[in-house]
This record gives structure tokens, C-alpha cells and sequence, in this order.
């Protein structure tokens, strides 16, 4: 049976690509104009506007409604959940995330996951009896899943939020304009994706959870983008000159399987020839062609090779990109349950570094999210059919496409893997200084036995990961050094300037470099997480966010208030290596 791949000819752009069908219909959980004729035209208000429906903005609007507040978000899919739902990305997280390390609400999410595997999926008895349950066995995390698990999650969370009004989801809405009154936002207009209607939104905070930092320039608050000057940051890793549009490069991911003995070929994409044809320049140079095997190690910059085998890695007799982020993994379950395990494809195979998605004209912007597609739809094709194998034959053409795992009938995830968004300018902004490794250690003098990261007086959370930047658009090759477990400031929440407006992701006070390491899902979560929090405590103690940070008494209130809600703000005093 040979599969036809209906984006052979795609020629759309962004909206029409994410107005690709979704398995649950957004009435099902959300208001939306189509459905309650009463929101047409019509303006809501409510205390705490969360706009974009992202992971951090999910635990945003957890931590305000746990806290009396009236909460809207509002989404441009039709999933929320970003990275781990929307964008299919499994969970990337430090070594110590089972015991410390994460706020109490993202390990329950995590325990709650593996619950809704134990009641829902027909596991085997010694799958079941696990309590760190890896649903897929993959490599990178201990919780590879699939992104519908997440999202279950998620909707029974809120619920009775939903059901008592106390929240409002808005799916398939993008945010369009903004009105400010000089340092305060006053309201937020969003379009609706389906039926055109507007809708405007006036609130006391508004938290920006969009995958690019769309409410920046939407609002006039100071941001920044791309790569800072080493002479304005002093970072060592940071480049000689600002580079504001030197990004990390996004990775439009997918789901796959394998059925051996049939044929799932999809009809050659149309970038193909470009794409089969491709020699990145990098600097540090890349080994080859995109489409290969061979690709720059992140951390020596030396050439490697990984393959994929779907036959061995699923057996466990080898490891490859196959058991890498697999997110099913067929023997954890009743025989006949799975034909196959389950890969998800976020690989270096498919970072696409040719362009940026924002702050570039519309239709420059349109044409590179067509790009990231077009190379991930090249990429499996390529694997399919041309794909050098360790038999000596090439392809796999029982690959197949699983846009049902993702939400869509193109196949891919519902949007890309956004690494780096628009950036406030803030109070504090975290430096390479203040937690890479290496910088610590001229920067103090100490042995790597006494090492730890800048201690933030205004912590408000922790993470840890390694600063790991992706090739990006300006044709740099990974930067990926080690860090040191680390805080989160409230200094690096609060704009300089504007007095109601907080982010939600990674769209908080980080350099180029520091991004690196506060993008990943666990430290997104906490973000959103404390700036739900902050949001409601300045609504209860009517004050602003900088006062909370620059008032002693108030800052520790405040620093309290969160630790008995579960949120760390510091490691364990037995430092984690």
C-alpha cells in the first residue's frame, strides 16, 4: 500500500497550515466565536490574560486560578501545551527531575501522565507495576510519551476551572493588536483562525505565552532578539558583534512507525531536489549533506555518525535516533496494541537554519515556516527511499507518517519546535557569567568541588541543563557547554518598563546564550509557573511586580508564598553535579 502525502504541491502559508484538522474539536473545551454567537463582536475582561497557550503558559494559568484569580488564554492552534503537545516535543530534563529540581505541580503533570497510561492503555503487567514508567523507552528523557497523553492531562486539570467559568480557553485565536496606556497594557485584541471574528480582551495582567514573543512588539515593551555583543554582555561564547537576527534554528518535528514488509512511500516533496542536495555552511564546517547520517557532534564538533534502524532499536539490541525521543514503545504494551514502537522525529537532520520566523516581513516569514516543513517532509522521504542502510540496502519504505499522534492531516506537528523567542528587556537578565561552568570558575576562582551557579537573592525557581544552542540562521554551529544547576530571578521577569505585562516562557530576561539552558520544558514550566503566581500576589497585595522584587519584605512574602505551593527556589544544599 503506497500513502499519498497531500503536501507533495504545498503551496500555503502558516494559517492554513495550522488549520489542519485537530482529534478533539475546540468547543469541546473552549469558548469560540463559532460556537457561543454571544462572543461576537463583543469585548471580555477577566484578571489575568494569558495570550498563547504554550507549557509555560499552562502552568501560568494553573498557578493564577489555584490562586482565586479569573483567568483567559487564548491559542492559535488547536491544542495547548506547546513544546510537549502542540510542537510533539518529549520532555528534555535534568538528571535529579524525580526527586528535586522542579516545581510540585510539574512532577505531579509528570505523575499524572504515567496515571493516565496505568488507567487508559492496556499495559503489561510489568509495565504497569512500574512507578517511573517510560512510556516510549527513550533515550532522552525518562518520560517520552505521546503528545495526546499531555494533552489529557491538561484538559482534565482545568476542567472545573472550565466548568465554572473561571476560565475561558479561546483556541484558534491569534493575537492581532494591542492598546496600552503609557506603561500598562489595557487590552489584547485576538482574531479568530475560523470565522475572521474579533475579539478583545481587557484584563489587570497580561502574560505573554507566545512561542515567538508576539506581544512584545505588539505592546512596545523593550526586547530583544538574536545574539548580544560580547562587549555589552561580556559572555565568552557570546559573538563578537550584536547579531539580532541570529537565531537558533527551529525543527518542524513528526511521528513515525514502521511496518516492515509494506510500503508507506509519500509522494517526493517538492523542495526535495534542494534539500537531497544540501551542504550546510557552518562554522565550525558541517561533515556533509543535511540529509545524512554524518552531522556535527554537539559538544567536540568533530563529525559523527548515528543511524536509524527501526528492526534492531526496537528489539533494544542497538541505540540510535529510532530510541532516541521514541514516544511508544510497543513492549510496554499488550501484544497487538502497537504494530510498532513509536519515533519522534527531532533530529539534526531536520533543524532548519535558513531563515527566521520572526522580525522579517510576513511573507519572508511565511516562506521559512514552508521551509522547516518542506525539509522534515524531505527528511522522511529521504529516509524512505534513499536512506543508507547498515545491510546495504537503502530506504525504509515502511516508515510511516503518524499525523494522527499529532493532531494533523499533513503528517507533521501542529507547529515548530520554537528554541528562541523575543526576549524582554529586564530588570536582570542572566548572563554565561552567572551559570556556565567554565565562566564560574574564572569568574570565582573556585575548585569545580566548591562550583555552583550566581546565587539570586529573588530566586523564584530552579532548573538545570546544559547551555545547548542549535546551529543558527547566521551559519553558527552549536554551541553546547556545560552549566551548573541553576535559579531563576524574578529580576528576569519583570520588564524594564511596562508595569502589567510578564512573560510566560522563554521569552524572559536571557541572553543568547543563556537561553540555551532556560528553554527547556521543566524551567519553561516554572516560569509560567511564578509569573501565574506574581500575578495573582500583586493583584491580592494590589502592588506592582517591581515593587515585589524591590521591596525586602514583600519579595520575601512573596518567596514564601510560592515554597509552600510547591515551587524550589533553591538546590539542595548537597549540590547536584
Amino acid at each position: 500500500m503506497k500513502r499519498r502525502d497531500f503536501m507533495q504541491n504545498m503551496q500555503i502559508g502558516l494559517p492554513a497550515i495550522l488549520a489542519s484538522s485537530s482529534w478533539i474539536p475546540a468547543s469541546a473545551i473552549a469558548v469560540s466565536a463559532e460556537s457561543i454567537p454571544t462572543l461576537r463582536a463583543q469585548e471580555l475582561s477577566c484578571e489575568v490574560l494569558i495570550v498563547g497557550g504554550g507549557l509555560g503558559s499552562c502552568a501560568a494559568a494553573l498557578a493564577a486560578l489555584r490562586n482565586g484569580c479569573r483567568v483567559i488564554m487564548t491559542e492559535e492552534t488547536a491544542w495547548i501545551g506547546g513544546q510537549l503537545t502542540q510542537q510533539a516535543v518529549p520532555p528534555d530534563e535534568h538528571p535529579w527531575i524525580e526527586q528535586f529540581g522542579c516545581t510540585r505541580a510539574y512532577r505531579e503533570f509528570r505523575t499524572a501522565i504515567r496515571d493516565y497510561y496505568k488507567r487508559n492503555y492496556p499495559l503489561t503487567s510489568e509495565a504497569k507495576d512500574q512507578w517511573n514508567l517510560n512510556p516510549g523507552l527513550g533515550s532522552v528523557s525518562r518520560i517520552c510519551h505521546e503528545p495526546r497523553a499531555a494533552l489529557a492531562v491538561f484538559q482534565n486539570l482545568f476542567a472545573p476551572y472550565i466548568s465554572s467559568s473561571r476560565l475561558t480557553l479561546l483556541l484558534r485565536h491569534k493575537a492581532l493588536r494591542a492598546a496600552t496606556t503609557g506603561d500598562n497594557v489595557e487590552c489584547v485584541t485576538a482574531k479568530s483562525l475560523e470565522s475572521g471574528n474579533e475579539i478583545t480582551i481587557t484584563a489587570s495582567y497580561i502574560l505573554d505565552g507566545t512561542e515567538l514573543g508576539d506581544l512584545l512588539p505588539m505592546t512596545g515593551t523593550e526586547y530583544v532578539t538574536g545574539a548580544e555583543a560580547q562587549s555589552e554582555t561580556g559572555e565568552p561564547h557570546a559573538t563578537a558583534k550584536a547579531e539580532p537576527l541570529n537565531i537558533q534554528a527551529c525543527t518542524w518535528c513528526f511521528a513515525m512507525d514502521y511496518l516492515d514488509g509494506e510500503d508507506h512511500t509519500i509522494d517526493r516533496p517538492e523542495d526535495y531536489a534542494f534539500w537531497c542536495d544540501y551542504m550546510p555552511k557552518m562554522e565550525p564546517p558541517w561533515p556533509g549533506k543535511q540529509l545524512s547520517w554524518k552531522y556535527t557532534h554537539p559538544v567536540t564538533l568533530e563529525p559523527i555518525e548515528r543511524t536509524c534502524n527501526p528492526i534492531e532499536e526496537s528489539a533494544n539490541r542497538q541505540s540510535g535516533f529510532w530510541r532516541y525521543r521514541r514516544i511508544a514503545y510497543k513492549g510496554h504494551f499488550q501484544p497487538g496494541t502497537y504494530a510498532s514502537d513509536i519515533c519522534l522525529v527531532n533530529w539534526p537532520m531536520n533543524d532548519y537554519w535558513l531563515g527566521n520566523l520572526y522580525e522579517i516581513p510576513d511573507e519572508e516569514s511565511q516562506r521559512h515556516f514552508r521551509g522547516a516543513m518542506q525539509l522534515s517532509l524531505a527528511l522522511f522521504y529521504w529516509m524512505q527511499t534513499e536512506a543508507p542502510r547498515e545491510d546495504g540496502k537503502t530506504g525504509w519504505p515502511g516508515l510511516r507518517l503518524r499525523g494522527d499522534i499529532c493532531g494533523t492531516e499533513h503528517g507533521l506537528a501542529k507547529y515548530p519546535y520554537i528554541r528562541e523567542a523575543r526576549r524582554i528587556k529586564a530588570e536582570f537578565t542572566v548572563l554565561e557569567q552567572h551559570v556556565g561552568t567554565e565562566a564560574r570558575m574564572e569568574t570565582t576562582g573556585l575548585s569545580i568541588d566548591e562550583l555552583t551557579a550566581e546565587h539570586f537573592h529573588d530566586s523564584v525557581g530552579v532548573g538545570s541543563y546544559r547551555i545547548d544552542l542549535h546551529p543558527s540562521t547566521s551559519g553558527v554551529n552549536y554551541v553546547d557547554i556545560s552549566s551548573l544547576p541553576f535559579q531563576i530571578p524574578l529580576g528576569a521577569l519583570i520588564p524594564i518598563r511596562m508595569q502589567n505585562l510578564l512573560p510566560a516562557c522563554k521569552n524572559l530576561g536571557v541572553t543568547h546564550i543563556t537561553n540555551g539552558c532556560y528553554r527547556l520544558h521543566p524551567v519553561e514550566w516554572n516560569i509560567g509557573e511564578a509569573a501565574g503566581a506574581l500575578a495573582a500576589f500583586c493583584l491580592r497585595k494590589q502592588t506592582i511586580p517591581r515593587q515585589v522584587r524591590n521591596t525586602k519584605s514583600l519579595l520575601q512574602e512573596f518567596q514564601n508564598w510560592i515554597q509552600d505551593q510547591g515551587v524550589e527556589i533553591d538546590w539542595p544544599q548537597t549540590k547536584p553535579r
